[in-house]
């Protein structure tokens, strides 16, 4: 399988969860990847659940195309106070 890069590493979990808002970021190589999802499908769900959903979307490429995904799912975006 070909490595995959950022942007379609996106794809694949946008197509999967489309209400999500994905963040993808590179580092260490072309495998290592750092991803935040965030969508509304998440309520309710485990964290364990709502990480399922996000490798399920990425498939083979999970055990072949990705070395390392450091992954964080939320059901809405957290606001910071000052």
């Amino acid at each position: 399988m070909m490595p995959i890069d950022s942007q379609q590493l996106e794809q694949l979990i946008a197509s999967a969860i489309p209400d999500a808002e994905v963040s993808v970021r590179c580092f260490s190589g072309d495998d290592h990847f750092e991803v935040e999802v965030i969508s509304p499908t998440f309520a309710g769900k485990t964290r364990v659940a709502q990480h399922k959903m996000v490798y399920a979307a990425l498939g083979d490429r999970m055990r072949q195309a990705i070395h390392a995904l450091a992954l964080t799912t939320r059901a809405e975006r957290t606001t910071k106070t000052h």
